[in-house]
């Protein structure tokens, strides 16, 4: 196995950053330092495992991780958070469920190359991230994708970027346990810099579509309400069941397969909650369709309304919302955002807000002040754009 060296990529550049503070706490260099961004979706939520259409796109917080590979099957993981200190796994030994903390995500993604019959021998790794944890953003996603960029050139593994995909999801499915699609890793892993990411996830076809909210006098806010979400909870995997039990209901092999006009249909054969889970993965599926066309059509500053109705959806037919996500979403809209929604899969993290740029001091203003009146945690509020998947930096 051939292995190249972070100096010959950095030169003089391979004691700064993360290369620097892996050999301080390995001993020696790493191999290389990938990265891979989390994600904002645009809009589009919980249709991805309803073989639907999503509309995320990478952003510029990242996931770095420096590794090097060893000539065992000794995987030793550390942070530079340092919490849990050096985590130490045998590859032979991964067992589903068996990482804890942020460690099981490496560890999925190693697992799962082996459940593809890629080799893959140990590594130390260590990871710098400044994707906000449960926020919404994919943090997890993020380490995911750079751990499999490595992983997948160090071992000349020769993946392409849909079959990364399908392997993180694979991961994220049968180690860490939680019930995801392919959204998030498309986003990290297909990105491009001022482009959101038009994903069928039936096929993984991928559009690149221009969002330019400057162009349109725009920002686009992210409202961080602190309230942390899993996506390894009972509530994903129960609104997974509903979606799955609405398909064969309705005698389609997914949701993506039914159309707005048949939910009339869907009322009288579904019961109460299951019909108005599959009301919103479907009228949803036709939002993002909808945003497309209106992006190009309109650019940026004519989806304000898809993107309110989209929350409103996911509120009340959906149920993923908290009071928090609620207040950051009305509160910006009544301050100046055209449009406004949660993000993410649900149960707290983060809410976006399309906002002029005259008014986002205004908005930021608004929110901050809303939660300290209802007695909720300073949310973190800051801006994003369109930023360039997974690549490898040194």
């Amino acid at each position: 196995m051939t292995r190249t060296r972070a100096a010959d990529h950095t030169g003089g550049q391979l004691h700064n950053g993360l290369a620097a503070r892996f050999e301080e706490a390995f001993g020696t260099v790493p191999d290389g330092v990938w990265q891979a961004p989390g994600r904002v979706n645009l809009i589009g939520e919980h249709t991805d495992y309803n073989e639907g259409f999503v509309l995320p796109f990478a952003i510029d917080k990242t996931a770095k991780v420096a590794i090097r590979l060893r000539d065992d099957s000794t995987v030793r993981l550390l942070s530079t958070y340092g919490e849990q200190g050096v985590v130490e796994a045998d590859l032979a030994e991964l067992t589903p469920g068996s990482g804890k903390g942020w460690s099981k995500y490496p560890l999925g993604v190693a697992w799962a190359l082996q459940q593809r019959n890629i080799t893959v021998p140990g590594f130390e790794l260590l990871l710098d991230s400044d994707v906000p944890l449960g926020a919404g953003l994919s943090s997890s996603h993020a380490i995911e994708c750079a751990v499999i960029s490595a992983l997948n050139e160090l071992t000349g593994a020769g993946l392409a970027a849909e079959d990364m995909v399908l392997a993180t999801q694979q991961g994220e499915n049968g180690f860490v346990g939680a019930p995801t699609g392919i959204m998030d890793q498309s986003a990290s892993l297909r990105g491009s810099k001022g482009k959101a990411v038009f994903l069928d996830c039936r096929d993984q076809s991928v559009q690149l579509v221009p969002f330019d909210a400057e162009a349109a006098g725009l920002v686009l806010l992210v409202i961080d309400t602190k309230v942390s979400h899993s996506h390894a909870d009972g509530g994903y995997a129960s609104r997974r069941a509903s979606c799955e039990l609405g398909a064969r209901l309705m005698g389609v092999p997914a949701l993506r397969d039914l159309a707005v006009e048949q939910l009339d249909d869907a009322a009288r054969v579904l019961d109460d909650v299951t019909f108005r889970r599959v009301r919103h993965v479907v009228t949803e599926n036709a939002r993002v369709l909808e945003t497309v066309e209106q992006l190009a059509a309109g650019g940026a500053g004519s989806i304000g309304g898809l993107l309110d109705a989209s929350h409103v959806s996911m509120r009340d037919d959906f149920e993923i919302s908290c009071p928090e996500l609620d207040l950051a979403v009305d509160t910006a809209r009544t301050n100046g955002a055209i449009g406004a929604r949660m993000t993410g899969g649900g149960f707290g993290g983060s809410a976006i807000a399309l906002t002029p740029a005259g008014l986002e001091q205004q908005v930021r203003d608004a929110v901050e002040r809303s939660f300290a009146e209802a007695g909720y945690t300073a949310p973190d509020i800051f801006t994003v754009t369109p930023a360039a998947g997974a690549s490898r930096l040194a």
